[in-house]
């Protein structure tokens, strides 16, 4: 399906022809420069891959340097693979838009997939959505929140991989479906769409429409 890179800049609210308020979050999506074209005949698979964001060209490597350079564009932050199901037919060095995903006179839906905001080590009640065992009487002063049982120490006397434990928590790829995109602002790049989306704000997130 096809996409864009964009950035999370925020969340706010806005009102419905009905004068509810709807939670909603406002994406910079592109202008996104098509840097590679992948073929059934010469890679196996046809895919288009996008850059986004400005990089300093002192921190990027020699060799990506000549990947943009083959581009005709300036080096990138973020960098895609998309399947090419685009409208157009994609060269290298073509500019992606919003007007060329969305438009504008339909309600569109959108798939949008971030990196969840780390939480750092957290235990089993908050990471795994754990009860505590027991309750707070009969002297039990420090189990409420505790996980229970890992397993029988005679056998296997091990902990089964997988067990829900606590440990680090958030930090990880996710991928909401079927957001509906509320508004599109085309002048500046920016996609409002419903409710909230993985990441925290500034953070890079793929919207596949």
């Amino acid at each position: 399906m096809p996409g864009l890179i964009g950035k999370k800049i925020g969340m706010t609210s806005v009102f419905d022809s009905n004068g509810k308020n709807i939670p909603c979050t406002v994406i910079e999506a592109g202008p996104c420069v098509v840097t590679q074209v992948r073929t059934e005949e010469k890679d196996g698979y046809a895919a288009v891959q996008l850059a986004y964001d400005e990089k300093k060209e002192k921190h990027t490597s020699a060799a990506l340097q000549g990947h943009f350079k083959k581009a005709n564009t300036t080096p990138k932050r973020k960098l895609v693979e998309f399947p090419n199901d685009f409208k157009k037919e994609m060269r290298l060095g073509d500019t992606l838009t919003v007007n060329d995903i969305f438009d504008p006179s339909l309600i569109d839906w959108v798939d949008v997939t971030g990196i969840s905001k780390g939480k750092g080590f957290q235990g089993v009640v908050k990471r795994h959505g754990f009860s505590g065992v027991g309750g707070q009487s009969h002297g039990q002063h420090n189990r409420l929140r505790a996980p229970g049982s890992l397993g029988a120490s005679s056998w296997p006397s091990r902990v089964f991989k997988g067990k829900k434990m606590a440990g680090r928590m958030g930090g990880e790829r996710v991928k909401v479906l079927n957001l509906r995109v509320i508004k599109i602002i085309p002048e500046n790049n920016l996609v409002v769409v419903k409710g909230s989306v993985p990441g925290a704000t500034g953070s890079y997130v793929i919207l596949e429409v």
